[in-house]
């Protein structure tokens, strides 16, 4: 894990930037699958993580800003948790590696919080996203869980996003080893891509790379046949010849930081011209949202910049028509380009979304679009040195989609129905990459990535 003192600057910044009152971060509990004793792989919290930096369940980090204190709760290990998990560190032991000094047992946590509150005391808690830790604070405060989210405190979730958003080199390298391992999740990916295999096969290397080499996956692998359905989480389909294959996964540290790598390979290893064409489109896509991110330009912008570079390729093609910025500014490209070009990334893959997607990626300067594809930008605001995004343009061919905008002659202005409609068995490709906002620019980070055609083609000729 992270040096100890990184954790208390961390929350010596926080009591900087708050008033008065208690910052209170509980941890995550265990989540049971289909009965109490089988659990999940266990998940800390990351606000917990950033602050408290311990991946153990069953711990509340209390930041008192009026006595300028912190204090780990949780209970010492029982004989029946040394029994079934073997030794275990002390409630000392752990917050030593966190440098606060102050541990006292849960059930001296509701005594804490009661008198703070009969004191007239500010509790500070973020918006809960899991059932248990929404109950537990309920009971805790006394607030109705439909009310839980009202009372959740603007202040420390903005405080905690000004924090968590800015990236330190400890993190960058975190975040960057993760990628080194999803390059060889990708890379596995990319000479596994033969006809015959079916896509659990890959699925399955791919998530073993993430377990032998990090502390798993940072989300649900997408690996599919099927690249034309955004998130797709089957993976029983055959491989066959003229496919394109779409592995968007990444994995995460034992600290908690992500990464997020999308590629898109023929299977057989061969592009064939007409996925070529459209890769091409989708690569100076991702190439032009690279060369234009820097501070002070908002990442909205960086989206239509490869909106329009996807809009001019799909034109060339005959796919699209018109005036090109008309287009893209009146969200006809959207039928092929659906999503944000990216979102935020760090402790969590889609990084502090827990806290309000519009708070993380949207600003009093900006608000989000309520247009089709445009408004599902997770990332719109100012870049600033240490932001760290994904970089993820995409074209798809969603027949249920193009038969909707056809049967409402929508943009037909723009769109040449009857040419995408012979691209309705091609499916979707996506390339992303996650790239760090430096003083002058950006720069992709991790080790390289096989991305052009000919780089994945000669990755894909190798044997497994």
């Amino acid at each position: 894990m992270l040096k100890s003192q990184i954790y208390s600057s961390r929350r010596k910044a926080l009591r900087e930037l708050m008033g008065n009152g208690i910052a209170f971060l509980p941890g995550n509990t265990e989540a049971p699958i289909n009965y109490p004793a089988n659990t999940y792989h266990f998940r800390q919290d990351s606000n917990f993580l950033y602050f408290f930096g311990l991946n153990q369940a069953d711990l509340v980090g209390m930041i008192d800003l009026d006595k300028g204190i912190d204090i780990l709760f949780g209970d010492e290990p029982s004989i029946d948790d040394i029994i079934w998990m073997g030794t275990q560190p002390s409630m000392k032991e752990r917050a030593s590696l966190v440098d606060v000094s102050d541990t006292r047992s849960l059930s001296q946590l509701s005594t804490y919080l009661s008198d703070a509150i009969r004191a007239g005391r500010k509790i500070h808690y973020v918006p809960p996203y899991r059932a248990e830790t929404a109950h537990w604070i309920s009971v805790l405060l006394g607030i109705k869980p439909m009310f839980l989210k009202s009372y959740a405190s603007l202040e420390l979730t903005k405080a905690i996003i000004q924090l968590r958003e800015i990236k330190k080199e400890e993190e960058i390298e975190e975040i960057e080893k993760m990628i080194g391992v999803a390059r060889l999740m990708h890379t596995t990916a990319m000479r596994m891509a033969k006809p015959g295999i079916i896509e659990r096969q890959i699925f399955g290397r791919m998530e073993g790379i993430a377990f032998e080499n990090a502390n798993g996956t940072s989300f649900p692998t997408i690996l599919s046949i099927n690249g034309q359905t955004l998130h797709n989480h089957y993976y029983g389909n055959v491989l066959t010849e003229g496919r394109l294959i779409v592995s968007d996964a990444g994995c995460e540290s034992e600290d908690g930081y992500c990464s997020d790598i999308t590629r898109s390979t023929p299977v057989g290893g061969k592009f064939n011209s007409r996925q070529k064409e459209i890769y091409e489109i989708v690569l100076n896509a991702n190439l032009k949202a690279i060369e234009t991110a820097k501070p002070n330009i908002f990442y909205r912008d960086v989206h239509w910049e490869a909106s329009r570079i996807i809009a001019a390729g799909l034109k060339e093609l005959g796919l699209m028509k018109g005036d090109v910025d008309e287009a893209v500014a009146t969200g006809a490209h959207a039928l092929f380009f659906p999503h944000g070009l990216g979102h935020q990334m760090g402790l969590d893959v889609h990084d502090m979304e827990g806290l309000g997607e519009d708070l993380v990626g949207y600003d009093a300067e900006i608000s989000r679009s309520i247009q089709f594809g445009l408004g599902l930008l997770r990332m719109a605001k100012r870049l600033k040195p240490g932001h760290i995004v994904t970089d993820e343009p995409g074209i798809y061919f969603i027949p249920a989609l193009i038969q909707q905008w056809k049967a409402q002659n929508k943009f037909d202005e723009f769109i040449d129905y009857q040419k995408v409609e012979t691209y309705l068995d091609f499916g979707g490709i996506r390339i992303e990459d996650d790239i760090l906002i430096t003083e002058n620019g950006c720069r992709v980070l991790g080790p390289f990535i096989p991305k052009t055609v000919k780089e994945v083609e000669e990755e894909a000729a190798k044997s497994f």
